[in-house]
């Protein structure tokens, strides 16, 4: 099973487009998504300096961009990726990459989107001076409790050992100055205390926005950075995009979803490396690649070829009905041979923390329970099979 992530602010570098505009076409779709933008991207990931593209305001659009473009060589027919991947994800502002990757919003929607919440974020972390920082190490109950104790958020759960504080400047130097037990602290080149309190002017502006945008489902298992959940309701995955800005994000429940799903490979697009780095030390066994030049490509396509699961392009026998999270199903009381409506509640799956509804995308004739009521379930495992007429 193959899952393709897409990477968030701090991932970026000076040059980093550079060797992508060696690509037929690919000057030519950034600077469309430039115009979308309203600013020259092109000239943001070649030319501009670390300062310059650490604006969030830039740097936002300018990953989405690269990002959605980059896509396009490892799939250059998108219906190839819906058919070949298991899972998609993104951090922080990649989910934005990964909602119109698996086809929540088209690329030109992702671009104004984007563009609102960077300006938006920009625009509130100059309110109060503000800043994040990557905590290495530690025992995290104990570094959740120390960043709190200084009033700090823990505002990216990025498991394997690392946890992203977010807060004042004042409050940064204060945790560099005094860190966890058995914990360094790096300084992250981002221009605010993202995915916190200080980010709720931001909020209310992506709101007005979100009200004007119209979504479709995913098109393939679309994980939340929020909580692990696998969302299939493109209203809903919108919704999330809103509020992210100032909810933390648990990459490390992300990443335990691909793990209970099967995820056999991860691919990493650009500005790749971080969320490889990640998953190098918490999924063992997975094989992973950060797409960060063309020369990575070919890698790339072998990985798409061996992990992928490719299916017939045709309308399906059959749907399936899958997990959301991890935990025991409550089955609805539906038989077999019942007609179900697209979006109606299936069953609920009960965690430790919430409970939440298994809903049929599509609708359609039950088939079969693949379950019974009270089994313990994975996010992506199958619950029931339809049958499309009569949806």
């Amino acid at each position: 099973m193959l899952a393709i992530v897409c990477p968030g602010q701090g991932s970026q570098t000076p040059g980093f487009l550079r060797p992508w505009l060696e690509l037929p076409d690919f000057r030519s779709r950034m600077t469309w998504l430039s115009a979308c933008a309203g600013m020259d991207l092109v000239h943001y990931g070649t030319e501009a300096d670390a300062p310059t593209i650490k604006d969030t305001a830039v740097a936002q659009p300018l990953i989405v961009a690269s990002g959605l473009v980059s896509l396009l060589a490892l799939f250059e027919h998108p219906v190839e990726g819906f058919r070949s991947v298991s899972a998609g994800a993104g951090h922080s502002v990649g989910e934005i990459t990964a909602a119109a990757a698996a086809g929540v919003l088209t690329a030109e929607q992702a671009m104004v989107f984007v563009r609102e919440r960077g300006a938006g974020m920009a625009d509130a972390a100059a309110v109060t001076p503000t800043g994040m920082s990557a905590v290495m190490g530690g025992e995290q109950s104990e570094v959740v409790a120390h960043l709190e104790a200084k009033g700090l958020t823990p505002a990216n759960m990025n498991g394997a050992g690392q946890i992203v504080a977010a807060g004042t400047l004042e409050q940064l130097e204060d945790l560099k100055a005094d860190p966890p037990a058995k914990a360094r602290v790096v300084p992250l080149p981002v221009a605010g205390a993202f995915h916190t309190e200080h980010m709720a002017p931001a909020l209310d502006r992506l709101s007005a926005f979100a009200g004007a945008i119209s979504t479709h489902d995913p098109r393939i298992p679309l994980v939340s950075n929020k909580d692990g959940l696998v969302v299939h309701d493109g209203t809903k995955v919108l919704e999330r995009l809103v509020t992210q800005v100032s909810n933390p994000v648990r990459w490390d429940l992300t990443m335990e979803t691909f793990k209970a799903m099967g995820v056999t490979g991860l691919i990493e697009i650009p500005p790749a490396g971080t969320l490889v780095g990640l998953a190098k030390r918490a999924m063992p066994g997975v094989e992973t690649l950060a797409v960060k030049t063309p020369d990575d490509l070919d890698a790339a396509h072998r990985m798409v070829r061996e992990h992928g699961v490719l299916e017939d392009d045709i309308e399906p026998a059959w749907r399936l009905v899958i997990a959301p999270a991890k935990g025991t199903i409550t089955r609805a009381p539906l038989a077999e041979g019942d007609t179900i409506r697209p979006g109606e509640t299936i069953g609920q799956v009960v965690t430790a923390r919430d409970a939440y509804n298994a809903v049929a995308p599509h609708g359609g004739r039950i088939i079969e329970w693949l379950v019974e009521d009270e089994d313990p379930v994975s996010p992506g495992q199958p619950l029931v099979r339809l049958h499309p007429a009569g949806a």
